[in-house]
Formats: structure tokens, sequence, C-alpha cells
């Protein structure tokens, strides 16, 4: 807690894309201490450099290293400190999914929380992982000595703090049955107060479409929150499945996919973002998401949700087959055996995450079939991917590669042109 207009001191649990662009944007106004468990992070933050992908960072970063826009950041891997000392505690730590328990995998949340109850048990804890619904009612019960507050993030990779400079809404939930549930009630509204001050001045006097100006904010329940979350990221699912398998059935038919969407898309109650085909949806949340909020459902009537899952596989399965097709047309042709380059597997453009990326499904289908794979991928520091050899060497990626797949487009790309195969008619995210 904080008095107004002091600086509070806030400690974040993880050095990812949401942790970090957390602690850029709240170090502005407060004395901020990232903590982290991998040393080479903590390394490059102490130097002013971001250990991930995003121009936003990188910027703040690089204007803090030469004094020019001051951020009170510290980066360390002693958490023990670090969260002894804090008013809030931001934990942002990963929660891949389990396909074995068809659940989110929380333990990296739970050992900070354990860690935090133990050197500074009265903070408030705002937790930004995305957690199954019911999670955060799940933790008072467990930890009741605990106080959590829920509170989604809506970022996109690579434009996390610009996301957050220029945030949708600002949510925060608070538990249904606490003993401090006033305090926390306080609590959500001075973390959502932190989250405001520090966006984009633009933002606090902008007009929204229902008339209001400024930021939304809205404080609900924790599980409302949660449910918001993945409900969220499940219609972004959607959305990508539903120009997938419209540009699938143009592309069967012969009929121009970017003549289809654009005369779809002019409806305005659809309107024309969100709607460049892909290989399949991908990346670090929408695949979890989705498959989360479908266990959710366990016992609650629902087609849609699993429709979405299982399109995304059939999108992949479609994408393989036409990959696969090209391929035989080659041989046909008097290729022998030929080679398909896989054209970085990162899953959007200024990105260097690449966890489930779609392009990865694909990857592996061609595989599956024996055919040979090169895979051209910068940010990956080994020799091998999946036993497919890795190259840093475009020019030779190009000139040794019979058919290269993409998922999305690149300029440099513009010499083979003829030998690409993607999906990314609108050469945009």
């Amino acid at each position: 807690m904080r008095a107004d207009n002091t600086k509070a001191r806030v400690a974040v649990a993880g050095m990812g894309y949401v942790g970090l662009s957390l602690a850029v944007l709240l170090s502005q106004r407060n004395d901020v201490v990232v903590v982290d468990v991998v040393p080479e992070k903590v390394e490059m933050l102490s130097c002013w450099e971001s250990p991930i992908q995003d121009a936003e960072i990188e910027a703040s970063l690089a204007s803090a290293k030469m004094g020019e826009r001051p951020l009170s950041l510290l980066a360390t891997l002693d958490g023990e400190t670090a969260y002894a000392e804090a008013d809030y505690v931001v934990i942002a730590a990963p929660t891949n999914y389990d396909s074995e328990r068809n659940f989110f995998d929380t333990s990296c949340v739970e050992q900070v929380v354990e860690l935090v109850l133990r050197v500074n048990p009265g903070v408030v804890m705002v937790i930004k992982s995305t957690v199954p619904v019911g999670y955060t009612d799940a933790l008072c019960e467990r930890y009741p000595e605990g106080r959590f507050l829920f509170s989604p993030e809506f970022l996109r990779e690579g434009h996390a703090l610009f996301d957050n400079l220029h945030p949708s809404r600002i949510i925060v939930g608070v538990p249904k049955e606490h003993s401090e549930q006033d305090l926390l009630k306080e609590c959500a509204m001075g973390f959502a107060r932190m989250l405001e001050e520090g966006a984009d001045p633009a933002e606090h006097v902008r007009e929204n479409a229902d008339g209001t100006a400024g930021i939304p904010m809205l404080f609900m329940e924790s599980t409302e929150a949660e449910a918001v979350k993945l409900f969220s990221n499940t219609y972004l699912a959607l959305r990508v499945a539903y120009f997938n398998e419209l540009d699938t059935y143009a592309s069967v038919r012969g009929l121009d996919t970017k003549q289809i969407i654009r005369g779809v898309c002019l409806e305005p109650r659809i309107g024309g973002h969100y709607n460049n085909p892909s290989f399949g949806y991908g990346g670090y949340c929408l695949p979890k998401d989705t498959k989360q909020l479908l266990a959710n459902y366990r016992d609650i009537p629902e087609n849609l949700i699993s429709a979405i899952v299982e399109s995304n596989r059939t999108r992949k399965d479609f994408v393989a087959d036409e990959v696969l097709r090209r391929v035989n047309e080659l041989v046909y042709r008097g290729v022998s055996a030929p080679v398909v380059g896989i054209y970085r597997l990162t899953m959007k453009t200024g990105s260097d995450n690449f966890r489930a990326s779609s392009v990865q499904g694909v990857m592996k289908r061609v595989k599956a079939r024996g055919v040979p794979v090169l895979v051209y991928e910068p940010t990956i520091d080994a020799p091998e991917f999946y036993e497919s050899e890795v190259t840093h060497d475009l020019e030779s990626f190009k000139s040794r590669c019979d058919l290269i797949v993409a998922n999305r487009w690149n300029d440099e790309l513009a010499d083979v042109e003829d030998r690409i195969y993607t999906r990314d008619l609108f050469k945009r995210d």
C-alpha cells in the first residue's frame, strides 16, 4: 500500500513479456525490482538491455541508460529480499498448459506465493499469470493468510509495453470471500491507479465508443476476471480460426480469398481487423488459453469452444497437405529429394518467441512424411531444432531450399517469391 503521490515498492516475479513490460511501465513512477531465475536475463536487464524482443521496451531501456527518461528499475536473482521489501508483488510466472492433466501448470506461481508468504506475509500479491477460472479463490483457501488479487493482461508479443502504455482496459479482480475484502478492494483500486498512471498521458483523455473518457477500469470478483482473460483470448482464436477456414474453403474452390475477406469485412459489425490468414493461431497464449477454457467447460454444455481447438488442428493439417502437394509437384518435375525451408519459427513479426507457433505443427507434419527440412531461425543458438538443421545464413538458406514455407511474409524473401508458400495475404500480422 502507499499514500497518494508517494512511490510504491513493487517486486515483479518473472521477466517474460508480461513481467518485463509491467516492470518498465511501473518503474516510471515507482521503485521496481524484477526477479528471475535465469542469470543471463538478470545480467542483461542490469545493463539496460532487454532479454526479450520488444521495440518499446528496448527503446525505454536505452533511453534510461542514457539518462534521458529515468526508470527506477533493478533486476535480481534474490527473490527473498525483493519480496520482503515490497508493497506489491506482481506475479508473472509462466503457466504452461499440461496436456496430460488438461490444466495449466501453476507450480511456478505457487513457488513464488510460498516464498512471499515466508518473507512478507502481509503484502498484496497481484497475479498476472494466466490461470484457470477459480484459481485465485482456490489460492485463498490453500493459503488463507495470503492477500491475493488477479489482474488479467491483454498484451501482444513484441508489443507488450506499447499495449500497457495504451491499454484497452484495466481489470482487477478481488476474491469472492476474504476476511480482508475491504482492504483488498482498496488495494485493487490502488494497483489499477498505478497502471493508469503509467499509461501514455493521451490515454487519460481519450474518448471511448460508449461515450466515456479515459481508460476503462473494471473491478469484479477474481473468478470473473479470470474468465474475462480466457474468453477474450478464445474469441481472438475464434476469429483467427474463422478467417483461416474461409481461406481453406477459397483455396480448395479456387476463389480469391482476399476479395472474399474484403467483402465480408466491410460489414461494420465484423470490421477489417485481425483477419489475415495464417497457418493457425499459435504463440504462447492462444493455444493454451483455449484448451484451458475448454477444460473449464467440463460438465457444461458447449460446442463452439471445442470446435475452435479442433479447427486449429484441421488448419495445420490442411497447410501441411498443401506443402506436401507442392513437394510432390517438384518431384514430378524432376527435383530429387526436395528440401523444404522453414522461414522463421516465430509466430509474429517482431517477436522472438516461437513457443507453440503454428508453423512448428506444419513442420512436424511435413517431416513425418520423410521430407528434408531446413530451418532459418536467427534466434536459435543451436545447430538443430527437432532434428532439423538450423541456419542463420539467409542467403545459404534460400539457395538450398526448393520450397520455402513462411507463416508471415518478409521483404527479404522477395527475390525468391516464386518458391514461397504462405497464406499471409495482406502481409501483416
